[in-house]
Order: C-alpha cells, then sequence, then structure tokens
C-alpha cells in the first residue's frame, strides 16, 4: 500500500513538471514576444521592477496552469486507464487463485480498447473454465476405466488361486483376465492415442490410396465378429475412389465405426458400407439396424468416455468416436451422425477426394 502512495506521488510529480516546463515555455515564449513588441511598438521602456514583476506573476501563472492541468490529467488517467486496468488485474489475481468463474465487467467513459481486452480476457477464462472441467472429467473417468478391469484381474486372479478349482472353471477365470487385461490394453492405447492426436503430436503423412480396397480390407477384418453374431453385410462401394491423406489415421476411423455398427447391432441384423463421391469429396456411410440413439445422446456422442448405452459399457471404453472425430478433423475431412431409436444409426465421413 506504501509503495502505491509513493508510485502515485511520483507520478503526479512527474505529471506536473511535464507540464511545467511546457507551460513555462510557451507562456515565457508568448510573454517575450509581447513585451518585445509593446516596446517597439509603443517605444516604452520597461524597468528592472518591472520586468521582475512580469517574471514572477508568469511564474505564478505557470505554477497554478501546471497543477491544474496535471491534477486534471491524473484525474483522467484514474477514471480511464486505471479503473479498467485495475479491475483487469483484480479480475486476473482471481483467475490465478483458481476462480475460474471470474468475469469482469465492461467499463463505461473509457477507451473502446480496455473492452475489447475485458471482452478477451473473460472469453480466455470461458474457455479455461471449459477445458479445466474437461481434464477433472478426464481424470475421473480414466480412473474409473482403470479400476474396473483391474478389478476383474484381481478378482478372477485369486480365484484361480485355489487350490480344488476345476478345469473348466480355470479356464474361464483365465479367459476373463485375458479380456479384462486386453480391454486395460486398449485403453491405455487409446488414451496414448488420443493425447497425442489432441496435442498434435500426430502428423499426417499424405499418400494417394484407394479408399474402396481400404474399406474392403478393414471390414473383413471384423469377419469373425459379424458372424459370430450372424449379420449381413450390405455394400456398395463405388470403383476408383482414391483418396490423398493418411492411411493408417483412416483406418483408425473405419475399425473403430465398424466395430461400433457390429457391436451395437443384435444378432441378425444387418450393417452396411457405402462409398460414393459428391461435389469432389470422398463420402463413406457406415450404417446398423441397432438400437439407435436419441438426440440427446447424440450430442455428446464424440465426447471422451461418453457411452449413452450402458448395456454395452463393458465392451468399449467411451473413447472410440473421441478418435474418430479428432482423426477426421486432422485429415480435413466432416463427421456426421444420424439415428433413430430401435432403428439403427448412420456414420457419414467425408473426405476430399484426390
Amino acid at each position: 500500500m506504501k509503495q502505491e502512495k509513493n508510485r502515485k506521488k511520483v507520478a503526479f510529480l512527474q505529471l506536473f513538471c511535464i507540464f511545467f516546463l511546457l507551460i513555462a515555455f510557451v507562456l515565457t515564449s508568448s510573454m517575450y514576444l509581447f513585451l518585445t513588441y509593446l516596446g517597439q511598438s509603443m517605444n516604452v521602456v520597461f524597468t528592472q521592477s518591472d520586468v521582475q514583476l512580469a517574471a514572477l506573476v508568469t511564474f505564478g501563472n505557470v505554477f497554478m496552469l501546471s497543477l491544474v492541468c496535471a491534477a486534471v490529467d491524473l484525474l483522467r488517467r484514474k477514471l480511464t486507464v486505471e479503473r479498467p486496468v485495475k479491475r483487469i488485474i483484480d479480475g486476473a489475481q482471481r483467475v490465478m487463485d483458481g476462480d475460474l468463474s471470474t468475469r469482469i465487467e465492461s467499463v463505461r467513459g473509457v477507451e473502446p480498447g480496455f473492452n475489447i481486452i475485458i471482452d478477451y480476457f473473460n472469453r480466455m477464462v470461458q474457455e479455461l473454465s471449459g477445458m479445466e472441467t474437461l481434464r477433472t472429467d478426464f481424470i475421473a473417468n480414466v480412473s474409473h476405466e482403470l479400476k474396473t478391469p483391474l478389478a476383474v484381474i484381481q478378482n478372477y486372479g485369486t480365484m484361480l488361486q485355489q487350490p480344488n478349482l476345476d478345469e473348466e472353471d480355470r479356464k474361464d477365470y483365465a479367459r476373463t483376465v485375458t479380456n479384462a487385461s486386453q480391454r486395460l490394453a486398449s485403453l491405455i492405447t487409446n488414451i496414448l492415442k488420443l493425447n497425442k492426436l489432441e496435442n498434435q503430436q500426430i502428423y499426417p503423412r499424405k499418400e494417394r490410396f484407394d479408399l474402396g480396397e481400404q474399406l474392403c480390407e478393414c471390414l473383413l477384418g471384423f469377419e469373425n465378429a459379424w458372424e459370430a453374431k450372424n449379420l449381413e453385410i450390405e455394400t456398395d462401394i463405388a470403383d476408383g475412389v482414391t483418396v490423398e491423406s493418411d492411411r493408417e489415421l483412416l483406418s483408425l476411423v473405419w475399425n473403430n465405426l465398424f466395430s461400433n455398427a457390429i457391436k451395437f447391432t443384435e444378432e441378425g441384423g444387418t450393417i452396411g458400407l457405402k462409398l460414393y463421391t459428391e461435389n469432389s469429396h470422398a463420402v463413406v456411410e457406415v450404417s446398423d439396424t441397432g438400437c439407435g440413439i436419441s438426440p440427446e445422446i447424440g450430442a455428446h456422442i464424440f465426447e471422451k468416455f461418453y457411452q449413452g448405452d450402458t448395456s454395452h459399457a463393458t465392451q468399449g471404453n467411451g473413447l472410440g468416436l473421441a478418435l474418430v472425430k479428432r482423426v477426421v478433423d486432422i485429415v480435413g475431412g466432416e463427421i456426421g451422425v444420424r439415428s433413430e431409436l430401435g432403428k439403427g444409426t448412420t456414420f457419414t465421413v467425408k473426405i476430399k477426394a484426390a
């Protein structure tokens, strides 16, 4: 507080000196010219006492004018500069203390630039607040997702140590432990991939390739899965559709979309795959006749760890579509979803054709 008062005193003295020198120069020059002209035109001879009195009056005028100008300028700065600056500093201090709900009200009667700074400050804090919420949710969800397979591994590992365990139960418990460890490994792999994608540590390596061939290869990788559920596969793939993009990243998109389609389609259902061109874009549609999603769930479906259908939660970790969305953004594409409860879902991906 004492340093602040001293700073204000020094600032006032600096302003006073500046105005004093400026006004002294102007008034002295004006007075000198006036007296010189008066003496020459009227043949008036000024005595030394007259000159001293004029100098004293001039000095007094300069002093008073400098004092008034300095006070007026100080008041102006206090209202138009220090007031908004103090608001910004106080708001920044609250943010530094962890209060991300801080918002600064605009100030009237100041330079427009300050209100622009305040507006950007409020938007920055709003973004930080959203990022903090996402970070907190991410940590909570990761902890939960890690605990579930670890608990399964621990429990079934303990049961495998029973001395009188028959062979069938032992195989069943070992299979459960293996599945849980695979789910844990998949979760960690997806977290690392998503982290690299979000921090832009993965850069697309463009190459020209046939998109239809890649889609068929990815779909055939799930042949055992769709045969196990007796699903019908309907394809309509246009020939010669090439793209110039990252082959590996796009395979991540198709694998996740096919995996979801199979997972959410009941036994005996249908999986559809279409590829066609539209306005210089390659369009891929992956559809299913599964349970479908509601508009409320569809609005959050690309968020990390979001699982609208909890009945299938054990088959995934809520990161697949977040990865898909991030990859599509990186390669410069678009993704959309349309769905109807009880009738199925269709994901549409658009990529610039080569």
